[in-house]
Order: structure tokens, then sequence, then C-alpha cells
């Protein structure tokens, strides 16, 4: 059985973390399925938008320690720099929007590449929890970098050391996630952004996403400056002349990530 399932419809691809039976936990296979299957999205041009959830009941319970506590097999730098860190640069680097659609418990590395991705929308029922402290480890797969820039440090500092759990609800709150919905809704509406995104300009998301990335070491001069790098090549694209011919038509743009 596939670790990682994949599917596409419409310009989404679709990505479930398969292991139910351990809430998604991560071992050595999943982690390079997973990679395997974000390089793929990333150079198909048929692909548009990148949706991750979890089979069954949890988004991902982070690593398999299993796998974590076995002598045979335990290697901390090893799936720090092989597992998490390929898949967080895989995210981040994909110049498409990836959405982390959380159905459950996204605990550990698995709560932290969900907040690596651009969009994440919650159920009601998921729950976010900086678990490492509970077996001494420290936050990785990128923790330590987005979740003091979405909540601010103080907040960050409390939940990486007492590992509280977090709900959607409060989540949405502190800035931690962009939506959360019922559980019964939750599938519909999550997957109604993504195909939505599918149809936005492409090429435009993902030079507003490199601006993102790069607004966290940049200075206001540097970013300024890349803002109107980015505009230049933005506006020799398809889908900006198709924007503004659909506007003057007063119609509805059909955008081809061009």
């Amino acid at each position: 059985m596939s670790t990682v399932l994949y599917s596409k419809e419409n310009g989404v691809a679709y990505l479930t973390l398969n292991r139910p039976d351990k809430y998604n936990s991560f071992n050595r296979e999943m982690a390079l399925a997973l990679q395997e299957y974000l390089s793929h999205c990333a150079t198909n041009d048929e692909v548009r938008c990148v949706y991750i959830t979890g089979a069954g009941k949890g988004f991902c319970a982070g690593q398999d320690l299993a796998e974590a506590s076995d002598p045979a097999t335990i290697d901390f730098e090893k799936f720090v720099k092989e597992h998490y860190n390929p898949i967080i640069f895989a995210i981040r680097n994909m110049e498409k929007p990836v959405i982390a659609a959380v159905n459950g418990v996204a605990a550990g590395a698995g709560a932290n590449i969900a907040l690596a991705c651009d969009i994440v929308l919650a159920n009601e029922s998921a729950s976010f929890i900086q678990a490492f402290s509970k077996i001494g480890l420290i936050p990785d797969s990128s923790g330590t970098f987005f979740l003091p820039r979405l909540v601010g440090m103080q907040r960050a500092a409390a939940l990486m050391m007492t590992a509280d759990k977090v709900t959607a609800a409060e989540a949405v709150a502190m800035g931690m996630i962009y939506k959360y919905f019922n559980d019964d809704q939750f599938e519909t509406e999550s997957k109604k952004i993504a195909q939505n995104l599918a149809q936005m300009p492409t090429k435009g998301i993902g030079l507003t996403k490199r601006l993102l990335n790069r607004s966290f070491s940049n200075d206001l001069a540097e970013q300024l400056e890349m803002e109107g790098q980015m505009q230049v090549i933005a506006g020799h694209t398809y889908d900006f002349k198709e924007g503004v011919q659909a506007f003057l038509e007063k119609r509805k743009p059909v955008f081809k990530g061009k």
C-alpha cells in the first residue's frame, strides 16, 4: 500500500499521507514518497495547486517513534536532513500555492510541515501540537522559523516548551492558520479553495510566493526593488493580458497559468 496517495483533478494535485493506522506518522518511505510527489508537482505544468491532507482521522502525528527509537535505524541528523528538510524546501520553493488541509491532529513535524504551507485550513476537530518537548527533542521541520513569524515569539516559545494543544479555533484566532470549517463541510470547502486557486494566475501567485520568501531576509529597499522586478515579469504573462482584457470586456477571466 502506497504511503502517499496521488490524484489530480482540474489543476489540483491531491496528496494524501496514507498511514492511517499510525495517524500518518512519518517513516522513511513516506518522507521520500512525499518528496517525490512534491517534485513532480513543481515541474508539471498541469498542476496549478497542491492540496496535502491525511488519510483517516488525523493529518500527521510527526515522526514514527518506532523508527526513531530502534537503535538499528535511529539517526536524527539523517531524519532532519534527508526526510524533513527536503519537504520544507520543496513546499517553499514550489512557485505554486500549496494548501495544508489539516483533518485532525497535526503534531510535531506534522504540525510544522503544515505551517510551512502557503495556506493552512483545518476542520473543527483538528489540533496542532508542538510535541517535541514531551520527548526531550527540539522543534524541527522549520517550526522554529515559521511559528514565531505566525504567532509571535512569546506564544511560539510557550507552545514549544509546554507542548500545549491548540484547537483549530484557537489557531485561527492567533493567526497560526487561515480558516477552519465544520467537520462535515471541511472537505468540500477546503477543496473549493484549492480548485479556485488552480484557476488563478499561477505565474503571478508563484512570484508573490517568491517575494514572501525573500521578505524574511530583505530590508525594505531590497524588497521594494524586488517587487519592481517581479511586477515586470508578471506584466509580461499571458494571465495579466487576459485579466485586463476580461476586465475591459466585463467578463470572467480564463487564466492559463502562463
